[in-house]
């Protein structure tokens, strides 16, 4: 697998502006972003998920017609599949990209669709990083959802991250699950119907269980495994296009 390296003046911007805005509003650092910064050249990544809500509200009081990408992996529950219909029609999102594997590459290494069992890092990189790199390539930032209070691994992610050769902004890191409740009660914001059963964080229906009561939010992601991202949050695994090549 191909690594690139962050560029250490990105690196550097990334620490200055995390702390030039570490007081700014949620929605005024989302503007920022998307209207100054990085004006057309910024995509929202969001997996429809149990809190993805709020961030969309967000972004689409801002700008409805941010780029928005969401990865089928064709391992999805159903409920996020409608989960995403709604929140796109409640919202009035305009330019949600959904993305795909490549059938090739699906054909090739997990043609029997049980390649999670074997090999659950491999099934990430070809059902959800490598569509993502694909999906980013053309823009310069991406908005993330990720918050420190979920697992211990992102307890200490900051507002601004440089990943790659792209800024990464994380505008609810310091979000907490009482301010997401307020928030979503006061907008009247539909929950993911697999919350009220137990899943505060949900990804492909194999590798997703409930959580127990004093759990991490993301305990129930890869149960039993020594693995706690997907991947496109590890440094390096979301490539250029240029970088990408045809065998990714």
């Amino acid at each position: 697998m191909v690594q690139i390296e962050v560029e250490p003046s990105l690196a550097e911007r990334a620490r200055e502006l995390s702390a030039r805005h570490a007081t700014t509003d949620t929605r005024e650092l989302i503007a920022l972003a998307v209207r100054s910064l990085y004006a057309g050249r910024i995509a929202v990544v969001s997996s429809f998920g149990a809190e993805s809500a709020i961030l969309l509200h967000l972004v689409a009081e801002v700008d409805k017609s941010v780029p928005v990408l969401f990865v089928d992996t064709d391992k999805l529950f159903g409920e996020t599949l409608r989960y995403r219909d709604r929140l796109v029609d409640r919202l009035g999102l305009t330019d949600v990209r959904t993305l795909a594997p490549d059938p090739a590459r699906i054909a090739g290494a997990d043609p029997m669709g049980s390649l999670w069992l074997q090999n659950s890092d491999l099934c990430c990189q070809i059902r959800k990083v490598e569509p993502l790199a694909r999906g980013l390539a053309g823009f310069d930032a991406w908005i993330s959802g990720r918050k420190r209070y979920q697992s211990a691994a992102r307890a200490t992610i900051p507002l601004f991250e440089a990943d790659g050769r792209r800024l990464k902004i994380n505008p609810l890191a310091a979000w907490g699950p009482e301010q997401l409740v307020s928030y979503a009660a006061k907008h009247d914001l539909p929950e993911h119907p697999l919350v009220a059963q137990g899943y505060p964080s949900i990804g492909c229906m194999p590798c997703t269980d409930p959580v127990q009561p004093g759990e991490d939010a993301r305990s129930g992601r890869w149960r039993g495994l020594d693995k706690t991202e997907c991947g496109i949050h590890l440094a390096g695994r979301i490539k250029t296009e240029e970088r990408e090549g045809s065998g990714i």
